[in-house]
């Protein structure tokens, strides 16, 4: 069994994207609207695809289905993350996602979205939409229908290594300037509350404002307990950032040679930064991999890099 399978990534255009994922990155992508690449995706709005070893041309989705030795085994009826990396360019549109018991039953048995950011680039003074200020459901619901947005939502301050979990329920958006790399569950539900009175073809974007009063979690959860600062992110090493009941996600810096171990099945893996080798295979900044069972006991790097890594 091959232990590393390296992805092609899906791209997505959007009205907020930029130039960045190509000019940063490197990926060969035209357009000056690239919003968001999908690194590890089996999900059908958007796949990666096997790109090396025997499994080349193989979808990830395929994979999951074909060959679940891969993976360890592991049960399920869909590969269970999406790893992207996105470029806000411009604002996101501010926005919820449900859960999976409320996607399950009002999105024909889509997963919910639970998801994570780690911060790769932000101006000066970066902030991010996180949270919201309404103290009880009939505040949240007035606050919505009045369009009293300023005081609705909350913003944070954020610079580059901090990670914030985005519980379902938790009003969120990526602003202008922010590049973040997002692990969630693989699911592509997202409930619109407002976007700036923007334009897409002449009209306004839809928004969801029924959905997004039935999700929003009264009160939102802390600033405190959504952002896990940096800290050093110079040092060599594995720094476990964010454990949920959907996934565990660490960033590892690498110089010279590094192992780290696991009881996982299988890991994702993006590289942030540097280049240099996941057992034999070599990587560099743009890269995303899968580990399969074979390697995922026990991970061999060497080089100069940073890379994110998850599973579940």
């Amino acid at each position: 069994m091959e232990k590393v399978i390296l992805l092609k990534p899906y791209f997505s255009h959007t009205i907020w994207g930029g130039k960045r994922l190509r000019e940063e990155f490197g990926y060969n992508e035209p357009g000056d609207d690239i919003g968001e690449c999908w690194g590890i995706s089996a999900h059908p709005s958007g796949e990666s695809v096997a790109a090396s070893g025997e499994y080349k041309g193989f979808s990830l989705s395929e994979l999951w289905d074909e060959h679940r030795e891969l993976f360890g085994g592991m049960e399920g009826d869909r590969f269970p993350l999406l790893v992207k990396i996105i470029d806000a360019n411009k604002d996101l549109s501010i926005q919820v996602h449900p859960d999976d018991a409320y996607a399950s039953e009002h999105e024909n048995g889509s997963l919910g979205k639970k998801e994570c950011w780690y911060v790769l680039d932000c101006p000066e003074e970066g902030e991010l939409v996180a949270g919201h200020n309404a103290g009880s459901r009939d505040e949240l619901v007035r606050m919505i229908d009045e369009g009293e947005w300023d005081k609705l939502i909350r913003r944070v301050k954020i610079k580059p290594g901090d990670a914030i979990q985005i519980d379902p329920g938790t009003v969120h958006a990526i602003t202008a300037g922010v590049c973040v790399l997002e692990t969630q569950q693989s699911s592509d539900i997202t409930y619109r509350l407002y976007d700036y009175g923007r334009l897409e073809n002449g009209k306004p974007r839809p928004l969801h404002l029924s959905q997004s009063k039935d999700v929003i979690a009264v009160p939102s959860a802390s600033a405190e307990d959504m952002i896990v600062h940096g800290g050093d992110i110079s040092s060599a090493g594995v720094a476990k950032l964010i454990v949920s009941d959907k996934y565990t996600v660490s960033r590892v810096k690498v110089s010279g040679n590094l192992s780290f171990e696991t009881d996982a099945g299988f890991i994702n893996a993006s590289v942030i930064s540097g280049e240099g080798r996941i057992f034999d295979t070599g990587v560099r900044k743009g890269c995303h991999a899968l580990i399969t069972a074979e390697g995922a006991g026990k991970v061999e790097l060497s080089g100069d890099m940073e890379l994110i890594v998850s599973w579940v």
